[in-house]
C-alpha cells in the first residue's frame, strides 16, 4: 500500500542526495548508496535487495551521449508524429477511458486532448515504453559524473517505490529512467502519482487510469489553469506588426482581435485572456494563438517544436481541423544556422550554444535583428537575413 505522500517525501528529504562520489568503482558506489539509503531511514533488507545485483548499463551511457541535434521544423516534426493511426487510437482511448478523462477534467481541470497527446507521443498509448532496466539505468546515471545531483535522488525514490510494492527490480523503461505510459521519473511518481484504478498502488506501466490521472495531477502541480485553453489556430492579417509575435509578447485576446487576428475555425476565447501569437515557421507558415497553459507544457518537455506539436495534436484530438501549412521560406541548413548564430553572438545576442538549433534564444535574437534591419520581424531566419548580417 502507498504511504502518505508527506511520509514518503520526508524519507527522500532525509537522504543526502548527491553525496555519493560519482565515477570510480561502480561496486563501491553501490555500497555507498546502500549505506546512505539505510542512514536515511530505508529498510536495510529492502536496500540490500535493491542494490544487490545492480549492473552498470553501457547502453544507457551511449544513449545519454548520443542525443542528436534536434532540427526538424514544426511542419516536418508534426507530420512525422501525427499519424492517422495515432488520431484513431487517440479517439478510441478517449471513448474507452471516458470516465477517467472526465475525472481528470473534474479534479484537475485538464482536458483529455492534452493527456492523450502526451500519452501518444511518449509511448504510443503505452505500446512502446522502453526496454532499459530502470534500476540499472538510474544507478548508471547516478554514478556518471554528468548529472549525479539529478539521478541520485531518483535512485532513492525508486527504492521507496520498491518498498511500497510499486517498483519491480525488472522494471523497464526509457534510458533516462522514466517509467510507464506517460514516462515519469520515480520522484515524480512519488510526488504526483495517482491511484486511478483503486488498487492501492500507482502502476504507470500497466494501468491506464493511473497514468492518465498522474499526468493530469502533474500538469496541475506545474501550474495548469483549470478548464482553460492552451492553443488555437488563427489567421493573421498581412499587415500585422510581426515584432509583436512570439512568446516574448503577451497581449489580451481582445488586443489581438483589434489587430485583425481571428480564429481559423470557431471563435476566439474570452477577450481578457492573456495570449501570444506564435508563428513556428514565420509569417508565411501556420499561425497559432497560445495561452498560459501552453507555457506550462515546457515544464514537461523543453523542446519548442515538441511542445507546439503536442499542443496542436491535442486540439486535433478534440475535433480541430488540420492546420494551414502555408508556404514558409525554406529552413536554413545546419551550416547556415551555425553561421547565423555566430553572427548574432558577435552582435551581442545571447543565443546559447552555437548548435544549429532554432531555440528560444536564437528566435529572439533573429527577431531583434529583423526589426533593426527593417525586415518582417517574424523570428524565422532566412537566407536573406543571413546575407544582411
Amino acid at each position: 500500500m502507498r504511504l502518505p505522500a508527506a511520509l514518503a517525501l520526508s524519507l527522500l528529504a532525509a537522504a543526502p542526495a548527491g553525496a555519493a562520489p560519482c565515477g570510480g568503482s561502480f561496486a563501491g558506489f553501490l555500497k555507498t548508496m546502500q549505506a546512505e539509503a539505510v542512514a536515511a531511514g530505508h529498510d536495510p533488507a529492502a536496500a540490500a535487495r535493491f542494490f544487490g545485483g545492480a549492473r552498470q548499463d553501457q547502453k544507457v551511457l551511449r544513449a545519454d551521449r548520443a542525443q542528436g541535434v534536434f532540427r526538424k521544423t514544426f511542419i516536418d516534426f508534426s507530420r512525422a508524429l501525427i499519424s492517422q493511426n495515432r488520431l484513431v487510437n487517440g479517439r478510441r482511448n478517449a471513448k474507452k477511458y471516458a470516465g477517467v478523462f472526465a475525472r481528470a477534467q473534474r479534479d484537475y481541470g485538464v482536458s483529455r486532448g492534452i493527456l492523450l497527446a502526451f500519452w501518444a507521443f511518449e509511448t504510443d498509448y503505452g505500446a512502446v515504453q522502453g526496454d532499459h532496466n530502470t534500476r540499472n539505468a538510474l544507478l548508471t546515471l547516478a554514478h556518471d559524473c554528468r548529472r549525479p545531483q539529478i539521478f541520485q535522488p531518483q535512485v532513492m525514490a525508486a527504492l521507496k517505490l520498491y518498498e511500497l510494492g510499486e517498483f519491480d527490480l525488472n522494471t523497464t523503461g526509457a534510458w533516462a529512467g522514466e517509467i510507464g505510459m506517460v514516462q515519469m521519473l520515480p520522484r515524480d511518481i512519488l510526488e504526483r502519482g495517482v491511484d486511478g484504478d483503486g488498487d492501492g498502488k500507482v502502476t504507470l506501466k500497466t494501468s491506464a487510469p493511473d497514468a492518465i490521472l498522474s499526468a493530469a495531477h502533474t500538469l496541475s502541480m506545474l501550474g495548469w489553469l483549470p478548464n482553460q485553453p492552451w492553443l488555437q489556430q488563427v489567421v493573421v492579417p498581412a499587415g500585422l506588426d510581426w515584432a509583436k509575435t512570439g512568446l516574448g509578447t503577451e497581449l489580451t485576446v481582445a488586443d489581438w482581435a483589434r489587430m485583425g487576428v481571428r480564429a481559423r475555425n470557431g471563435k476566439l476565447p474570452k477577450g481578457t485572456l492573456p495570449a501570444s501569437v506564435l508563428l513556428p515557421q514565420g509569417r508565411k507558415g501556420p499561425a497559432f494563438m497560445v495561452f498560459p497553459n501552453y507555457r506550462v507544457l515546457f515544464e514537461w518537455n523543453k523542446s519548442f517544436v515538441y511542445v507546439t506539436t503536442a499542443a496542436y495534436f491535442a486540439t486535433r484530438l478534440e475535433g480541430a481541423p488540420p492546420y494551414d501549412a502555408g508556404h514558409p521560406d525554406p529552413q536554413l541548413s545546419l551550416a547556415q544556422m551555425k553561421d547565423l548564430q555566430r553572427k548574432l553572438a558577435a552582435r551581442g545576442h545571447d543565443v546559447g550554444k552555437v548548435d544549429g538549433i532554432l531555440g528560444a534564444k536564437t528566435r529572439a535574437a533573429v527577431q531583434k535583428e529583423q526589426e533593426r534591419l527593417g525586415l518582417p520581424a517574424d523570428a524565422w531566419p532566412t537566407a536573406g537575413l543571413l546575407n544582411r548580417l
